[in-house]
C-alpha cells in the first residue's frame, strides 16, 4: 500500500481520485494542526450543463476541508479541485467529491463525530476542543434544520407520562412509548391545556382510541384528561411512586417517634436513628438468626432485634410499619387481595399513613392495574435521569428548542 493510500485510509476517504501531495505541521495562534495538501482530478467526458464533449481543464480551485482531530491535533485538508471549461457553452464547473457537502468546509466525518459526541451529553465547548472546530459551527451542525418537537405518525398502545425541569426553572411534559421507549411528545410546559391541544390537534379520535395503557405517577392533573384524550385507555400508576409514598409516611412517623424522645443515648433512639434503612426492607428479607455488630447500638444482635427494638416502644409506628409492609408485599408479589383487605379494614389512627390509604382508595383502580400490567414509569424515569445529566454537563440551556434537540439526540 502506498503512502497516499495509507493517509486516505487513515482519514477514511474512499474517493480514489484524491491524491495526497504533502503533509506538514501548522501552528497558528497557539493552535497546532496537521495540514495535508491534495489534489482532486479526474477525466470528464461531457459537460454537466449541455452534455458537450468539448471539455478542457481550466486550472484548480482551493478548498479547505476540516476533519476531526486525531489525538489532540486537528486535521486540515487543502484540496485543490480541478476546474473544467466547456468550450460549447463557455461555462465552468469543478470536480466533485463526497467527503463533504457541496460548498461546505466541514466533512461528513467531522459532522458525524460532532453528533456522536453530542449524544454523550458533552457541552458544545468541549466538543469544539475535541474535534478542533469552532463552537458556532458545531451549533449550526447540531441545530440548523432540526425540529425540536416530536410527532410520530401514529400512537402506540401504551404511553408513559411525566414531567421534567427544563429551561428558566419551568417544567416541561414528556411522553414515551411504554414498550419501545421511543419519544412520543416533548412539550414546552405541563399545563393540561397544552397537553390536550397537542394530542387533539395532532391525532384523530380513532388514532387516540388505539391507546390502551397510560402509565403515570400519582399526579391528579393527568387523570383529569387522560380518559377524555384516550377513551379506551386504562390508567396504571407507577409502582415505585406507590412505595415511595408509603415510605415517606413511614419515615414521618419514625421522625415523630424520635422527636418524642429526650434521651438520645437510649438504645431505642439509636435503633430508629442510625438503622433506619432496616425499616424500609422487606420483612421477609430481615434476618432473625445472623448476628451483626451495629455501630450505633455498639453491640451484636440480629436485624430483627433492631427492628423489634424500634417497633415495640411506639405502637402507632408499629402499625404504620405493618401497613407499609403490606403495601410493599402487594407491589412485589402483585397481591391484590392483600391490598383490598388493607383498604377495607384500615382504621385511621391519626398517622401519616391515613393520607396514603386515602390516596390508594381514591386511585384504587389505577393502583390495582399496577398488579395486572407489567408497564411502569421506570424507563421514563431513566430518560429523565439522562436529561438531568445533560443539563448538568452543559450548565443548563437558554434555548428550549436547542434543549429539546439535544434530548432527542441522547435518547436516539
Amino acid at each position: 500500500m502506498s503512502q497516499n493510500d495509507s493517509i486516505l485510509n487513515l482519514l477514511n476517504i474512499q474517493d480514489q481520485n484524491i491524491e495526497i501531495s504533502a503533509c506538514s505541521n501548522l501552528s497558528d495562534a497557539g493552535v497546532h494542526e496537521k495540514l495535508l495538501s491534495a489534489t482532486l482530478t479526474y477525466r470528464v467526458e461531457r459537460c454537466i450543463y449541455c452534455e458537450s464533449t468539448d471539455v478542457v481543464r481550466n486550472g484548480t480551485r482551493l478548498t479547505k476541508l476540516k476533519f476531526p482531530s486525531i489525538g489532540e491535533q486537528p486535521i486540515r485538508l487543502n484540496l485543490r479541485k480541478q476546474r473544467y471549461l466547456c468550450r460549447s457553452c463557455q461555462r465552468t464547473f469543478s470536480a466533485q467529491t463526497d467527503i463533504a457537502p457541496t460548498n461546505h468546509s466541514i466533512t461528513h466525518r467531522a459532522a458525524h463525530e460532532i453528533v456522536t459526541l453530542a449524544k454523550k451529553s458533552l457541552p458544545v465547548k468541549t466538543i469544539s476542543e475535541i474535534v478542533g472546530i469552532s463552537a458556532s459551527s458545531i451549533q449550526r451542525i447540531l441545530y440548523q434544520g432540526q425540529r425540536a418537537l416530536v410527532t410520530p405518525p401514529e400512537l402506540p398502545a401504551a404511553l408513559s407520562f411525566d414531567e421534567f425541569r427544563s429551561t428558566q426553572n419551568c417544567f416541561s411534559f414528556i411522553c414515551i412509548n411504554a414498550k419501545t421507549h421511543a419519544l412520543v411528545a416533548l412539550l414546552p410546559n405541563r399545563s393540561s391545556n397544552t397537553i390536550k391541544d397537542y394530542f387533539n390537534n395532532t391525532y384523530s379520535l380513532s388514532e387516540r382510541q388505539k391507546v390502551k395503557i397510560v402509565t403515570m405517577d400519582l399526579n391528579a392533573q393527568y387523570q383529569n384528561f387522560v380518559r377524555h384524550l384516550f377513551p379506551k385507555a386504562q390508567i396504571v400508576f407507577d409502582r415505585f411512586h406507590i412505595v415511595q409514598l408509603a415510605g415517606r409516611a413511614l419515615d414521618h412517623e419514625r421522625l415523630q417517634a424520635l422527636k418524642s424522645m429526650t434521651d438520645h443515648h437510649d438504645r431505642t433512639y439509636k435503633a430508629l436513628k442510625n438503622n433506619w434503612r432496616l425499616f424500609h426492607q422487606d420483612e421477609n428479607q430481615i434476618s432473625a438468626s445472623e448476628n451483626k455488630y451495629y455501630r450505633g447500638l455498639n453491640e451484636f444482635m440480629t436485624a430483627q432485634n433492631v427492628v423489634d427494638l424500634g417497633l415495640d416502644a411506639f405502637p402507632r409506628f408499629k402499625q404504620v410499619y405493618h401497613d407499609y409492609q403490606t403495601i410493599l408485599s402487594f407491589i412485589r408479589n402483585r397481591d391484590r387481595a392483600a391490598l383490598q383487605q388493607l383498604v377495607m379494614n384500615y382504621q385511621p389512627n391519626g398517622s401519616a399513613m391515613d393520607t396514603v390509604i386515602r390516596t390508594i382508595q381514591k386511585n384504587y383502580l389505577g393502583i390495582r392495574n399496577a398488579c395486572l400490567y407489567e408497564y411502569s414509569n421506570g424507563p421514563l424515569e431513566g430518560v429523565n435521569r439522562k436529561i438531568k445529566e445533560l443539563k448538568r454537563s452543559c450548565y443548563g440551556f437558554r434555548s428550549l428548542s436547542h434543549f429539546f434537540i439535544r434530548i432527542k439526540l441522547i435518547h436516539a
